[in-house]
C-alpha cells in the first residue's frame, strides 16, 4: 500500500462516510503508533485497519442483509449456506481492503503541507518497486546467502502485501461469480485503480490534499494478486461444491418458508400500505383503510393466485386447500389478524378512541393488552413447533410456498471458465 504522506490537526467527524466514522471513532479512543520504519511497524501499520474493519463490519453486514435476502430469494427461490457466506467474506474482504487503503485518516481536512503541489502525490514510473527493493535491501542476485534476509525487508514485505491484498479478490471472482481470467484481471485492475484515485483525490474532496500515493506499482502489484488469485482458485477452492452445481438436488417445492422470508414480504407490503395511507390521506379513517387493507390482502391475493407485491418480491405465495386461494379462505386468514388484531391497534394508534368516554378507552386497552401479549406468545411458540402454522392458517388452510414462475432454469451446463 501507499505510504502515508501528512498528518495535522482536528477534522469535524460530521463530513465522513458512516464508516468512516466509526473506524475514525476508533482510531481516536486507541492511539495507533505510527512512528518506526521496522517490519514491526509495517505489520502493525496492516493490523491495525483490518481490526477497524472487524468493529465496523457488522453494521455493514446488518445494512447489507435485507437487499441480499431479497435478491437470493428472487434469483434462487431461496438461500444456501454457502452463498451467504461467500457473499459475506467479500464484503468483509472488501471493507477491509478498502480500509487498508485510507486509514489512519488524517486529522483535520487542512492537510496540506506548506507549498505542496499535486506532482508529489504521483508516482508514474512503473517497477520503481523493483529499484527500490534493490537499493533498500541486502539482496544480490549472485550471493544465495542474501535471499533469505529479504523476506524480512519492508520493501519486499510492502510489495507482497500488495499481491497479497487480491488474491482473495481474483479467487472469489473465479470460484463464485465464474469470471474468465481476462475478466478477472480487468476487475482487479479496476478495483485497484478506484483505490489509487481514492488517495490521490483526498477521498474524493473530503480532504483538502492527498494523504497517500497514487503509485502505478500498486496497480501492477494489486493486478498480479488478483490474476495469482484466480489461478489458484481451483486448489484453494477444490473441496467446496461448485457454485453452479448447488441447486441441482432442491426441489422448491419442498422448501419451507421462514418466518424471515414471511417478515421481509410483510413489511414491504406495510411500506407500500402506509405509503397509500399517506398518498389518500387515510390516516384517521379507519373504514376507508381497512376497504383498502381488505382490497390489497384479499382481493389481489385471490386475482392473483396468492401474491402481494411484498410477497411477488421474495417469491412466496398463498396456498389454500387447492393450488389457488379462495376468496373465503382468504377472508378467513385475514380478518382475524388484520380485521381484529389489526383493528384494534389502529384504534387506539389513530387516537380514535380518545372521543369517546374514559371508560370506554380503558375497557378497549383492558381486552388489548391480553389479546397482544396472547398473540405475541402463540408467535413465539411457533417459532420452536414448525411442525403447525399460526392460528389464522389453521383457520384459514392457507399457507405460505415458494413461487418458482419466472426463475431461470439451473445453470447446470454453463462451461467453466478458463
Amino acid at each position: 500500500m501507499a505510504k502515508v504522506v501528512s498528518v495535522s490537526d482536528a477534522l469535524p467527524a460530521s463530513c465522513l462516510h458512516a464508516c468512516l466514522l466509526l473506524a475514525e471513532a476508533v482510531r481516536r479512543a486507541a492511539v495507533f503508533p505510527m512512528s518506526g520504519r521496522g517490519v514491526s511497524s509495517l505489520l502493525q501499520a496492516y493490523l491495525w485497519p483490518i481490526g477497524q474493519a472487524l468493529l465496523t463490519f457488522p453494521v455493514l453486514a446488518l445494512l447489507f442483509t435485507l437487499p441480499f435476502l431479497i435478491v437470493q430469494y428472487r434469483k434462487h427461490g431461496y438461500v444456501h449456506k454457502l452463498r451467504g457466506l461467500v457473499l459475506y467474506s467479500l464484503l468483509l474482504y472488501l471493507l477491509t481492503a478498502l480500509y487498508l487503503v485510507i486509514l489512519p485518516l488524517p486529522e483535520t481536512r487542512s492537510n496540506c503541507p506548506p507549498g505542496a503541489g499535486t506532482s508529489g502525490y504521483v508516482q508514474s514510473v512503473p517497477l520503481q518497486f523493483v529499484r527500490d527493493f534493490l537499493k533498500e535491501t541486502q539482496f544480490k542476485p549472485g550471493v544465495p546467502s542474501t535471499y533469505w534476509g529479504v523476506l524480512k525487508e519492508r520493501a519486499f514485505l510492502q510489495a507482497a502485501f500488495n499481491v497479497l491484498l487480491f488474491v482473495p479478490f481474483g479467487l472469489i471472482l473465479r470460484y463464485y461469480f465464474r469470471r474468465k481470467l481476462w475478466i478477472s484481471v480487468a476487475w482487479s485492475l479496476l478495483l485497484s485503480l478506484l483505490f489509487e484515485v481514492t488517495q490521490v483525490t483526498g477521498i474524493y474532496g473530503i480532504f483538502e490534499c492527498p494523504y497517500r500515493l497514487f503509485d502505478v506499482d500498486d496497480l501492477l502489484l494489486n493486478t498480479s494478486g488478483g490474476l495469482l488469485g484466480w489461478l489458484v482458485a481451483p486448489w484453494l477452492t477444490g473441496f467446496l461444491p461448485r457454485i453452479h452445481k448447488l441447486d441441482d438436488e432442491v426441489d422448491l417445492t419442498t422448501v419451507r418458508v421462514s418466518y424471515i422470508r414471511r417478515l421481509i414480504a410483510w413489511q414491504l407490503d406495510a411500506v407500500l400500505l402506509f405509503a397509500a395511507f399517506a398518498l389518500f390521506g387515510l390516516f384517521g379513517k379507519p373504514v376507508a383503510a381497512a376497504a383498502v387493507a381488505g382490497v390489497y390482502f384479499i382481493v389481489l391475493p385471490y386475482v392473483t393466485g396468492g401474491l402481494t407485491l411484498g410477497k411477488a418480491a421474495v417469491r412466496i405465495r398463498l396456498q389454500g386447500r387447492g393450488e389457488r386461494p379462495t376468496l373465503r379462505e382468504l377472508a378467513m386468514r385475514y380478518v382475524p389478524l388484520y380485521g381484529i388484531i389489526g383493528g384494534m391497534n389502529y384504534m387506539v394508534l389513530s387516537r380514535k378512541l380518545e372521543m369517546l368516554p374514559p371508560y370506554v378507552l380503558t375497557g378497549w386497552i383492558f381486552v388489548l393488552v391480553p389479546v397482544n401479549a396472547a398473540f405475541a406468545l402463540h408467535v413465539l411458540l411457533r417459532l420452536f413447533r414448525r411442525d403447525k402454522g399460526l392460528f389464522y392458517e389453521e383457520w384459514s388452510g392457507t399457507k405460505h410456498v415458494v413461487s418458482a414462475s419466472g426463475l431461470k432454469p439451473r445453470e447446470t451446463n454453463r462451461p467453466k471458465p478458463r
